[in-house]
């Protein structure tokens, strides 16, 4: 497994990276024996996304994505002036009025907190903020800051009411970066097949979501990054069909600091990042948010409870790769064989 697949696996689309790129935001249209397809390219939450249609869909389509996009964002970022977290995290403890969308998306992230006894929580923006996981001088958080914060996450202390949202804690602040992305995507594929869709592939950084099969009838190939290894080289794939794939690594963003790796999925109880036997991990399912948040929460648990959280539950498989780099399926992942 632990070799590169470019050679294998053509196309492949890789996931489970940032990738910092100039943007194009012209509509490309291509032939190739898998017929015509549109792609386009933007940026939007803190990454690269990139839409691609196939057969005879209006390049509008695509447009009309991101506009999706920016709305949601308009809702859903944290760092966003007057949108939906926003005003949340600045009401000192006072009820917020939200969208009914956003009301939904962190009563069902909260549901999430209460299947992992609070690993997975959104009220980790209290300490992820004081990382900064693009700073090159590899700083760490002032430790009686980290110490200070942590005080301040606590999933139970977020209450949800139609659509008011109430933190008890004033000081409190969430983030839903953990579930946001695959619930966008689940929203860019809903608007897509509403318009008559029925081959697209949706890249949002780290979350895949393809809308049937390739027009050739195929599964999409999805490769997944070599943990730790060059931008672009691949452990594995899957055969991606009508579905979605998420992954959460601790290589995607991290700080060296003093021989030790931090990276950014933050324990709860201590501000650092998590110490996990899981070095990558990715969830294969229908529901792309579903995916993004057990990918998270797998990679939280940790191999043993993961594992066991995967197979709790319904038509959810995934890929864990331990810190040893092995591979293990857990369920029927559709993991495609390279040797």
């Amino acid at each position: 497994m632990k070799k590169k697949l470019a050679a294998i696996l053509i196309p492949v689309i890789l996931i489970g990276l940032i990738i910092a790129v100039a943007v194009t935001r012209k509509a490309k249209s291509e032939y190739s024996d898998t017929g015509v397809s549109i792609s386009d390219s933007g940026f939007f939450f803190d990454t690269v996304i990139t839409i691609t249609l196939y057969g005879d869909s209006a390049p509008s389509l695509i447009e009309e994505c991101f506009d999706l996009c920016r709305e949601y964002e308009s809702l859903l970022s944290r760092t966003v002036e007057g949108s939906d977290i926003w005003n949340i995290n600045h009401a000192d403890g006072k009820p917020t009025e939200v969208d009914p969308r956003t009301a939904g998306l962190i009563a069902d992230a909260l549901s999430y907190s209460v299947l992992t006894e609070g690993r997975f929580d959104i009220s980790i923006a209290a300490a992820s903020t004081l990382w900064d996981f693009t700073d090159h001088n590899n700083d760490l958080p002032d430790p009686d800051a980290l110490n200070e914060a942590i005080k301040h996450i606590d999933y139970t202390k977020i209450h949800v009411s139609g659509s008011t949202v109430i933190l008890d804690d004033p000081e409190m602040m969430i983030d839903l970066g953990g579930i946001a992305k695959g619930f966008i995507a689940d929203q860019l594929k809903d608007y897509l097949v509403s318009k008559g869709v029925k081959n697209a592939l949706i890249n949002l950084g780290g979350n895949v979501l393809v809308i049937g099969d390739k027009p050739d009838g195929f599964p999409f190939l999805i490769g997944i990054q070599y943990p730790f290894r060059d931008e672009g080289e691949t452990i594995a794939a899957a055969m991606l069909s009508d579905s979605s794939l998420v992954t959460s690594g601790g290589y995607e963003r991290y700080i060296e600091n003093d021989g030790r790796v931090f990276h950014h999925i933050l324990d709860p109880k201590t501000g650092y990042g998590i110490d996990s036997d899981i070095v990558s991990v990715s969830i294969c399912c229908s529901s792309s948010m579903q995916a993004d948040a057990l990918s998270t929460c797998t990679f939280l648990l940790g191999y043993d409870e993961g594992t066991k959280l995967i197979e709790s539950q319904k038509n959810v498989s995934a890929l864990i790769i331990t810190d040893d780099l092995k591979l293990h399926p857990v369920g029927n992942f559709p993991l495609k064989e390279t040797q």
